[in-house]
């Protein structure tokens, strides 16, 4: 008889649903880290310190009030790190709390220090002191997520040249910085250090920045941190990062020169697995640090799970629960649907994205019909009263048969208000749904009315031109 029945490695959301499912099903579950990160990097350095980190930035700066009270209102003058990171602290510690009590809750043993196989069924963890434990397990759950990519040409100090890690713990907030990468998380601090007065430039060697939303709201967030006075390098390489007694002076391939006084890099994740010993399990990771695993969360060998960002795409916190919950499942037998196609995706840029479903390039690509229906926050009255001029909501709604194709928001609270969305295009409704509920007034939920009347009058039109 085995030590556990399932043995998860890693504690962020991924691993942490694993072991709790697990639990919930009646089974011995154990879950190995370290006690100083217990939640992962989604709790210490990733998607919970630096949302914290955005609604810090957008309480002192005053940056969604500016609209109400003039351009120079702020609420706070000199805003230091400390002031930023005081409310992240605060957030980290009741969030470990959490996750300690439901651990304990359900009964699960939890092993402090890192673990690396043995053999497919034998993990030995690795404790603070150097002692080791030898456990075995019926079923294994690799959950050890990513660290941040670090290119071997450019000299990381974690104080003038950093990644999205140690930004974190910068000692004072830069006056001008280059961010390298206009990928989600770079393009998400891009828009708070500029929020912050950080005079920021964007180096990005594709052509356009986040390609896989829809254009127009990504012309809107790029036309707001230019306002911000955000600038863009799109098609530049950085090659090289010069670091002087004043600053950094970052090289592009064009002969460019950037003047700053930071450096951050965003130039993807690396698949935390290079200390599992994944060989003497049978098996191996790709270059970029990923597990390959079937549609159950199951790797080559089939009693050995890996979920979360380790096994790459969507490598969300939302989508990584989800797959623990499901491999866990899958482990024991117990029925589960998996993952929907349909996803939700949030960007905490400042303000925020959300969509779910296609964009209108995608459904042009497929030659499938649409019509738009958009809402501007700037006409409800909800909008006004918050100060959020910027905002809007799109629909992509099929003129045959009504359903929702697609739906994308722009502004404040659209990663809450995409969920109206969502539930619609999951329960199989059409846009007539939105047009005759009622929504709550003064909302922003009531977008989802403006834009279902805007796009059913459209249709309407050309339903009478064919009559």
């Amino acid at each position: 008889m085995r030590d556990f029945d399932i043995l998860v490695i890693g504690s962020g959301p991924g691993g942490q649903k694993a072991a709790i499912a697990a639990a919930k099903l009646g089974r011995r579950a154990a879950l190995v880290d370290r006690a100083d990160r217990l939640g992962g990097v989604s709790l210490h350095t990733g998607t919970i310190p630096s949302k914290t980190l955005r609604e810090a930035v957008l309480y002192l700066t005053g940056l969604n009030q500016r609209d109400l009270y003039g351009q120079s209102y702020r609420l706070k003058e000199d805003i230091t790190v400390a002031d930023l990171t005081a409310r992240t602290q605060h957030v980290v510690g009741r969030e470990v709390d959490v996750i300690r009590n439901q651990l304990s809750r359900n009964r699960i043993t939890v092993l402090d220090g890192t673990g690396r196989f043995l053999d497919e069924h034998t993990v030995a963890v690795t404790g603070a002191g150097g002692h080791e434990r030898v456990l075995t397990a019926d079923h294994i759950v690799i959950a050890t997520g990513t660290r941040p990519a670090r290119p071997a040409s450019v000299e990381f100090d974690d104080r003038t040249v950093m990644d999205s890690d140690s930004v974190l713990d910068m000692e004072r907030v830069p006056r001008s910085m280059v961010i390298v990468g206009a990928g989600v998380i770079g393009m998400e601090y891009a828009s708070m250090f500029a929020a912050l007065g950080s005079r920021i430039t964007v180096v990005e060697q594709r052509d356009a920045m986040l390609d896989f939303c829809d254009a127009e709201i990504v012309e809107a967030l790029k036309y707001h941190l230019r306002d911000l006075a955000v600038t863009f390098r799109f098609g530049e390489t950085v090659s090289a990062v010069e670091r002087h007694e004043r600053g950094t002076l970052t090289v592009l391939a064009s002969g460019k020169k950037i003047a700053a006084e930071a450096v951050m890099y965003s130039a993807g994740r690396q698949g935390l697995t290079d200390g599992l010993d994944l060989d003497r399990a049978g098996l191996s990771a790709d270059k970029r640090g990923r597990i390959a695993v079937d549609g159950s969360y199951r790797t080559a060998v089939p009693h050995i799970y890996a979920v979360g960002d380790v096994i790459g795409f969507p490598a969300l916190a939302a989508t990584s629960m989800e797959q623990g919950r499901c491999a866990a499942y899958h482990a024991f037998g117990e029925p589960a649907r998996g993952l929907q196609d349909l996803q939700p995706i949030g960007i905490y840029t400042i303000p925020e994205i959300s969509f779910i479903g296609r964009t209108e390039d995608q459904l042009t690509e497929a030659s499938v019909p649409f019509e738009v229906g958009v809402s501007r926050y700037r006409e409800l009255a909800r909008g006004q009263i918050i100060g959020d001029a910027h905002g809007m909501l799109k629909l992509l709604v099929s003129p045959e048969d009504r359903k929702l194709l697609g739906v994308h928001c722009f502004g404040t609270g659209a990663t809450e208000l995409i969920h109206i969305g969502h539930a619609v295009m999951g329960c199989g409704g059409t846009v007539d749904y939105l047009v005759d509920a009622v929504f709550n007034y003064p909302t922003l939920a009531e977008s989802y009315k403006v834009a279902a009347l805007d796009v059913t009058n459209r249709i309407r039109q050309i339903d009478r031109l064919g009559d």
